[in-house]
C-alpha cells in the first residue's frame, strides 16, 4: 500500500507507473492498473457528462486527418488564430455590455433609487441542486467555483457522451480532479458532473481518461500524442505528460517536429515531465545546424526558440564568435524591425547567447557603437569581455568551469573553426603586435598526419593576418613534425614588410623561448614560417614528457613589427 504521506502528484511518486513492467503497450503488470474499472458503473461513484460543442469554423481536430507533425502544427496555428479572433470579439461584446450596464445604473441613480450612503448588500443566487457542474474552467489555486455550475458556452451541443468514473482514481492522477472532488463545496458532493469540450478535444480526452485508469495509450501517431499531451497539461495529469513525452521522444526527430515541440504552450514547456522531449529537440536542432555558415538562410528563417537552441550549443562550428554576433543582429533586424522591440529581444533572449569574451577586439569596438543593443548592456558585455581577455589562462579556465552547467555560457569556448588569439597592439615607437595562440594537446593530435589549424584574424597596420599550425614532413629526416606559419589575408598587389619572431613556452622554466625569427615582404595571400618549429619529430613533440605541453596546453607567441 502506498504511504499515506506520499504526495500523489510528485513526479517521482508516479515514475514507476509510467511504464509498466510489461512494456509500453500494456499496463497489465502494474499494481495501479484499473483498466477493468473504466466506464464500469459497478466500480464508479460518479457520472461524467461530456458535452461536445462545435469547433471553430472550418477548423478540424489538431490530430484529425493529420499524418505528420507538420499537419498538426498547421491545424494548431489556425486554431490559435480563431481563438484569438474569438477572444477579441468576446472582449468587444463585454465592453458593450459594460457600457450598457453603466447607462442602466446612471438611469437608476437619476430616478433616485441609488443611495451611496447605504451599505452594499451582496446578492447571492443559490444554484439548484439539480444543476450539473460544468468543468470548463481551469483554476490553478482552487477547484471550479460556483460560477462554473452555469454553462460557460452558449454554443449548440452536438452530442453528449456519458462515462462512469471513479473519483478516487481521477483524483489520484490529477490535482485538477482532486481539487474538484475535495473542495468541500456543494459541487464536490454532486454525483453528476459535466465537462464541456470542443469536438477537436474529444479523442484526446477519451485517451487521457483511459490512461488515468490503465497507465497506457493506444494511440501511437505523433499528432494524436501531441493532442493527448495538451489535454494532460490542461487537466494536470503529470504522469500522462511524461508518458507522451517519452513516446514522442522515441519517434524519429525531424526539423518540423523539433520546432513544434519547442513551440508547445508555455504551461507544457515549463513542465518537468516534458523537459526530456524539449531537451532532445534542442539537441537535434543544434546538431542539424551545427555549421550555420552552410545553412545561413535556413537558420535565419527559424523562429526564436529554434535560434536559441542552435546558438546555445558549445559545438557550433563557426569561424569565430564575430560570425555569431553578426548573425544575431541580422536575425533580430529581420524579425523585429522596430528598434525598441529589437532591443528588448536582444537584451532578454539573444544577447546572452553571444559569447562576447571570444570576439575579436576589432569587433568589440564595433559593438560599442551598435545602436541595436541597449547602451548600458553594451558597456557591460564589452567590459566583461575585455577583463576576461586580460585574465591568465588558468583564471579563464576557472571562469569557464563555473558556467559549465549554467544556461548562459559566455565564458565557455565553442568549437570554433579558427582558434581565438590574444593580441597586444603598439603604435609607438613602431607599429607592432604580440599575438598569443594556445592549442590543446587534443587539437594538436588531430593535425596528424597532414592537418592544418588556423587562428582567427588579427590586424597590423590595417592589414589582416593569421597564424596556422601544420603537421608537415621534415625535408631532412622525412618524418612528420610541427610547423608554424604567418599569413596575410588580403589578396592583390599589396606589399607589406614585417619582422617576425615565433616563440613557445617550454619546460622547465615555462617561459617563452624564441624558436624562429626572420623578416618577410608579404604580398596578398602569401605565408611564411618554419616547417619544423621545434627541430624534433612529431612523436617526440607529442610525447607525454614533451617539453612544450604545460598542463596539456601548447603556448605559442608571435611578435610582429612593421619594418620602416
Amino acid at each position: 500500500m502506498r504511504d499515506s504521506n506520499t504526495d500523489l502528484f510528485d513526479p517521482c511518486s508516479t515514475m514507476e507507473s509510467d511504464f509498466p513492467p510489461g512494456g509500453l503497450a500494456t499496463g497489465s503488470g502494474s499494481d495501479s492498473d484499473f483498466a477493468f474499472a473504466f466506464n464500469d458503473k459497478n466500480f464508479s461513484d460518479r457520472v461524467l457528462r461530456i458535452e461536445i460543442i462545435p469547433d471553430f469554423p472550418e477548423i478540424k481536430s489538431d490530430g484529425e486527418g493529420c499524418i505528420s507533425v507538420a499537419d498538426w502544427a498547421r491545424n494548431r496555428k489556425r486554431r490559435r488564430e480563431e481563438i484569438k479572433n474569438e477572444t477579441m470579439l468576446d472582449i468587444f461584446v463585454q465592453h458593450e455590455e459594460q457600457i450598457l450596464n453603466c447607462n442602466v445604473l446612471e438611469t437608476v441613480d437619476s430616478l433616485g433609487y441609488g443611495n451611496q450612503d447605504e451599505e452594499a448588500v451582496a446578492m447571492i443566487e443559490e444554484v439548484p441542486l439539480g444543476v450539473d457542474i460544468n468543468l470548463n474552467q481551469h483554476d490553478d489555486e482552487a477547484g471550479p467555483s460556483n460560477d462554473s455550475s452555469l454553462s460557460m458556452d452558449c454554443s449548440t451541443v452536438l452530442r453528449v457522451k456519458t462515462l462512469h468514473i471513479s473519483s478516487p482514481i481521477l483524483a489520484a492522477k490529477s490535482p485538477y480532479f482532486y481539487k474538484l472532488f475535495s473542495n468541500g463545496m456543494r459541487e464536490s458532493e454532486q454525483r453528476h458532473v459535466t465537462l464541456q469540450i470542443h469536438a477537436s478535444e474529444e479523442a484526446a480526452l477519451t485517451d487521457l481518461l483511459n490512461f488515468m485508469y490503465s497507465n497506457t495509450l493506444s494511440t501511437t501517431t505523433s499528432a494524436a500524442l501531441l493532442d493527448v499531451l495538451t489535454a494532460a497539461d490542461k487537466y494536470e495529469v503529470v504522469s500522462c505528460m511524461r508518458y507522451c513525452s517519452r513516446l514522442l521522444g522515441n519517434l524519429p526527430m525531424t526539423r518540423e517536429s523539433a520546432l513544434l515541440y519547442l513551440d508547445l504552450p508555455s504551461s507544457v514547456l515549463m513542465a518537468d515531465a516534458v523537459q526530456p522531449l524539449t531537451d532532445a529537440a534542442k539537441r537535434f536542432l543544434a546538431v542539424h545546424y551545427k555549421d550555420i555558415t552552410k545553412s545561413h538562410d535556413e537558420v535565419l528563417n527559424l523562429p526564436l526558440a529554434g535560434v536559441e537552441a542552435v546558438l546555445s550549443s558549445d559545438d557550433l562550428q563557426v569561424p569565430s564568435e564575430d560570425i555569431v554576433y553578426d548573425f544575431v543582429l541580422k536575425w533580430a533586424r529581420k524579425n523585429y524591425p522596430k528598434l525598441e522591440d529589437r532591443r528588448e529581444i536582444l537584451g532578454s533572449r539573444l544577447g546572452c547567447l553571444v559569447r562576447f569574451p571570444y570576439m575579436t577586439c576589432r569587433k568589440l569596438r564595433k559593438v560599442l557603437t551598435c545602436n541595436d543593443f541597449d547602451p548600458d548592456l553594451v558597456s557591460k558585455v564589452v567590459r566583461e569581455a575585455l577583463f576576461f581577455k586580460a585574465e591568465a589562462p588558468y583564471r579563464q579556465r576557472f571562469l569557464a568551469a563555473e558556467e559549465a552547467s549554467a544556461s548562459c555560457r559566455r565564458y565557455v569556448e565553442r568549437a570554433y573553426k579558427y582558434r581565438p588569439v590574444k593580441v597586444v597592439e603598439f603604435e609607438l615607437p613602431r607599429q607592432q603586435c604580440i599575438v598569443y595562440l594556445d592549442l590543446k594537446r587534443e587539437e594538436c593530435a588531430h593535425l596528424f598526419p597532414a592537418g592544418r589549424l588556423y587562428s582567427q584574424a588579427f590586424h597590423l597596420g590595417g592589414q589582416g593576418f593569421f597564424l596556422s599550425a601544420h603537421c608537415h614532413i621534415d625535408q631532412q629526416s622525412s618524418l612528420p613534425c610541427f610547423g608554424l606559419f604567418l599569413g596575410m589575408q588580403e589578396k592583390g598587389p599589396v606589399s607589406f614588410a614585417v619582422d617576425y619572431d615565433f616563440s613557445a613556452r617550454c619546460k622547465p622554466s615555462e617561459e617563452y623561448a624564441s624558436k624562429y625569427k626572420g623578416n618577410y615582404t608579404f604580398t596578398g595571400g602569401k605565408a611564411v614560417g618554419y616547417r619544423n618549429l621545434f627541430g624534433i619529430t612529431w612523436t617526440a613533440f607529442m610525447a607525454d614528457d614533451s617539453l612544450y605541453f604545460i598542463n596539456g596546453i601548447l603556448h605559442l607567441r608571435a611578435e610582429l613589427t612593421i619594418r620602416q
